[in-house]
């Protein structure tokens, strides 16, 4: 005896069509996803390798500027200004700085903390505590060659360059200008 197969109703047709439909939309829209992940990934790596790095801030040596625990955004550049704030590496760690001198410049750091580059007294209302700090440098200082000379923001708790352990940044350190707080969301601001 021979079974006969039961063929599907048009209604059965329909609903495994709708199926077939769906599990092709899916898929298709996966891929899409998946695809788009990819090259976000792919252009924030190529974005942060070459363009800029997000940082995050530890410790106070910049309050009241930078507080510990917010995230900035560092533009890779080695062209500075006085009073740009930069990211550097410092035996394996990352600190956020005040560029104060450029190679050349000669510094002096009153007994006050008032800071002079070049026998000019430098105008800093990013200061509120002005201090000469524990530091080994004997004053007035020159800059060397290839070298910018930083201050923390929050003199009495810096350590920077005022120190020899520290000591002037090299452009091999620099990773670049702080340019943008992006954390807190609340305190999003540029970086002066």
């Amino acid at each position: 005896m021979v079974k006969q197969k039961k063929l599907p109703s048009s209604e059965q047709l329909k609903e495994e069509l709708k199926r077939v439909k769906n599990r092709d939309r899916y898929k298709k829209a996966f891929r899409g996803t998946i695809w788009t992940l990819v090259v976000v990934a792919a252009a924030s790596i190529i974005l942060s390798t070459f363009l800029f790095s997000v940082l995050k801030t530890q410790g106070t040596s910049m309050e009241p500027v930078l507080a510990d625990g917010q995230l900035v955004i560092a533009v890779k550049t080695n062209y500075f200004e006085s009073g740009d704030v930069i990211a550097f590496y410092y035996n394996n760690k990352v600190l956020i700085k005040r560029v104060i001198g450029h190679a050349g410049d000669w510094v002096d750091i009153a007994e006050n903390g008032d800071v002079t580059v070049n026998e000019v007294l430098l105008d800093e209302p990013y200061v509120v505590d002005k201090a000469l700090g524990d530091g080994d440098v004997t004053y007035p200082y020159q800059v060397p060659e290839n070298r910018w000379f930083v201050l923390g923001d929050h003199r009495a708790t810096s350590t920077d360059s005022r120190n020899s352990i520290i000591g002037n940044v090299s452009k091999e350190q620099v990773i670049g200008k702080v340019v943008l707080r992006i954390w807190p969301l609340s305190q999003i601001s540029s970086i002066k």
